[in-house]
């Protein structure tokens, strides 16, 4: 899935076209919606930096890989985040949601 704003160049029928193409489903929030719209851009820019400008791959399949990595090896367990009380994503889940549904 790919998560963007509702600037022209992602509302473009060659962009939805693409992302077709590729196998991926474009996702966008609410019209006037900048809290949707910061966190996406929060998780990118984290990303951008602690793994993009830090390394290079030879192939699409290497770099899906290390993004794979990045979000379920160190994103969703262990990196902490303020909106969340200086929790990780998965702790966060665990505290908050009842083990019943989780499952």
């Amino acid at each position: 899935m790919v998560r963007a704003d509702r600037g022209a160049q992602y509302t473009s029928w060659l962009f939805g076209h693409r992302l077709r193409q590729a196998g991926l489903l474009g996702s966008m929030g609410r019209v006037a919606s900048s809290v949707d719209n910061a966190l996406i851009e929060s998780f990118w820019s984290s990303m951008q930096r602690e793994l993009l400008d830090r390394s290079s791959w030879t192939s699409n399949a290497e770099l899906s890989s290390a993004m794979f990595e990045w979000i379920e090896g160190f994103y969703n367990p262990t990196r902490r985040h303020t909106a969340l009380g200086n929790l990780s994503p998965v702790e966060f889940e665990r505290l908050h949601i009842p083990a019943a549904t989780a499952a």
